[in-house]
């Protein structure tokens, strides 16, 4: 809606100039969300599971010449079990899981559709160069070998058991869940290769399907190209297409030469000699390179593991020509050392070249700015304070509260029966909140929305002038411990309790710290409307390392 709307209102004010839009909805990466009614649309079909869709799937692709009829199905990974093998709940669970997830991409699909149908509506059809990718880097197998009613169980090394998943099948994909699916339907959906996001080294974690549309300007119809390409070769495209050149400098800013190839030679020529020879990859160790239709690379972790079973220095590499072994299923190796060293030497000077060095293989760590040398806002602070209206404060930005001992002082004029948040971070899937209710001081703390530790006051504040103070004295002894929680009204404590245990990593990824509000999905039940009802003067956090 706000795509065709700011489009409609371009073309109305000025329809004698191009307008550029880059349009890039959710799906279908994580979490998987879709309406109701798309989701029954897939009811049962997917009651045969991940092994029969990944063959339903190559002979589908051979049929319409998307790939090579040669081309073999790459195997499953060996940590993948197959469907005959699963238990009855789990069938039933993944194939929940998997339901909603082409519902989403459905979904999706259709909303794009309607994009397309107000272009041209517009009359502007035949003369938009509309590009379109679909995918997430190749199906994303981050949700393990279960999937996750909650995706930030993943990003806090905490796993769902099918049982207690299977009792939101029901729910799965509505606004109460943020949920993934199995890696088994990952692996499915990047068929007929092996692997899937993360593992760069491997087409089933880059490969996206793209279709190109400019009826003035590509006298093809509904042809295939097979000519290497990679997503970097989109932006020279649009600059050759549109007689643009790449600028030299942004906003004072030398810029780096573009690194892409344009596709407009392959347009209205199907055999145009390969113009984007080599490339590197390269994702959390997984690293290969391709030239001329060769490529090698190593398997260094999977993406349902934590941490890789090797060094970076005793990976095994691989070597597959990809003009005769499409799927990436003949390793060569053995057959062509010489080649491969060739390439294994190509990736080094590649990986040097295009800043890629020093190759880092650490995962949830990364998470952490301060861990892997990345600059924050806040640097060494310790102390912050923050003023009402703040919001949207993202991991970095707000100040790290994880696996320490903090306090937090707020300054608050309040009238009778005071409500709502002083200060939040997260939402209904993990968080932390400090409030009132029902005028009571009070703080909740949702471990990853499966247990909620509530500490209230047991009386309202009187109207006026207050201080409060939430202390968490952390248990220490490693990440994700628990500790002591203490609220203190104008220097008198009013309540005290044990909380269990703290989420090791982070909140959430969208909904983020706010002052006055909770403004994305609620930590807790507020009771009703979470705005502050009084005027915060300040709130003061201080981390005690």
């Amino acid at each position: 809606n706000q795509a065709i709307s700011w489009m409609s209102t371009q073309q109305s004010l000025q329809p004698d100039k191009p307008f550029f839009m880059y349009y890039a909805p959710g799906a279908t990466h994580a979490p998987h969300h879709a309406p109701k009614e798309w989701i029954e649309k897939y009811k049962g079909q997917f009651d045969g599971g991940w092994d029969k869709i990944r063959e339903e799937t190559i002979t589908r692709q051979k049929k319409l010449g998307i790939i090579p009829e040669n081309t073999a199905l790459a195997p499953r990974p060996d940590d993948i079990k197959a469907w005959d093998a699963l238990s009855p709940n789990e069938q039933k669970l993944f194939a929940r899981q998997m339901e909603v997830y082409a519902g989403f991409a459905a979904h999706t699909d259709h909303e794009i559709g309607r994009l397309v149908d107000a272009v041209d509506a517009l009359g502007e059809l035949d003369n938009t160069i509309i590009i379109y990718i679909a995918g997430d880097n190749g199906a994303s197998a981050e949700g393990q070998m279960n999937g996750m009613f909650n995706e930030m169980t993943y990003f806090n090394g905490v796993p769902e058991t099918v049982d207690e998943m299977l009792k939101h099948s029901a729910e799965w994909g509505s606004p109460s869940t943020y949920p993934h699916f199995s890696a088994g339907w990952a692996v499915a959906m990047d068929a007929p290769f092996t692997w899937t996001k993360q593992v760069a080294s491997d087409f089933g974690g880059t490969r996206n399907g793209m279709a190109i549309h400019y009826p003035k300007g590509i006298t093809a119809k509904g042809e295939i190209r097979s000519q290497f390409g990679h997503v970097i070769d989109i932006a020279p495209t649009i600059y050759e297409l549109s007689g643009i050149p790449s600028p030299k400098t942004v906003n004072g800013i030398d810029q780096d030469l573009i690194e892409g190839s344009s596709l407009v030679y392959t347009f209205n020529d199907a055999n145009a000699p390969e113009q984007h020879t080599v490339q590197y990859f390269e994702m959390f160790g997984n690293r290969g390179v391709y030239k001329d239709g060769w490529m090698a690379r190593t398997i260094h972790r999977a993406p349902w593991l934590y941490q890789a079973p090797t060094t970076l220095e005793d990976d095994k590499w691989e070597l597959y020509n990809t003009k005769e072994d499409f799927s990436l299923a003949k390793d060569l190796a053995k057959e062509n050392p010489e080649k491969l060293k060739e390439m294994q030497a190509l990736f080094m000077t590649e990986a040097e070249k295009h800043h890629v060095l020093p190759i880092d293989d650490r995962l949830l760590v990364r998470t952490d700015a301060k861990a892997v040398g990345r600059p924050v806002l806040l640097g060494d602070r310790t102390s912050v304070n923050y003023v009402e209206g703040m919001r949207g404060l993202g991991t970095d930005i707000f100040i790290d509260l994880r696996n320490t001992s903090y306090t937090t002082t707020a300054e608050v004029e309040v009238d009778a029966n005071g409500k709502g948040v002083i200060i939040c971070q997260g939402g209904r899937f993990g968080g932390l909140t400090f409030y009132l209710k029902n005028g009571k001081p009070a703080f909740s703390y949702n471990y990853l929305g499966l247990e909620t530790t509530n500490l209230v006051a047991p009386s309202a504040l009187a109207p006026g002038k207050h201080t409060l103070v939430y202390d968490f004295k952390y248990d220490g002894d490693g990440n994700g411990k628990g500790g002591t929680m203490t609220i203190t009204a104008d220097g008198t404590q009013v309540a005290e309790t044990k909380l269990a245990r703290t989420q090791a990593g982070i909140f959430s990824v969208d909904d983020l710290a706010d002052v006055g509000l909770d403004e994305g999905t609620q930590v807790t039940n507020y009771g009703g409307p979470n705005k502050f009802t009084g005027k915060i003067v300040k709130v003061n956090i201080e981390v005690k390392k």
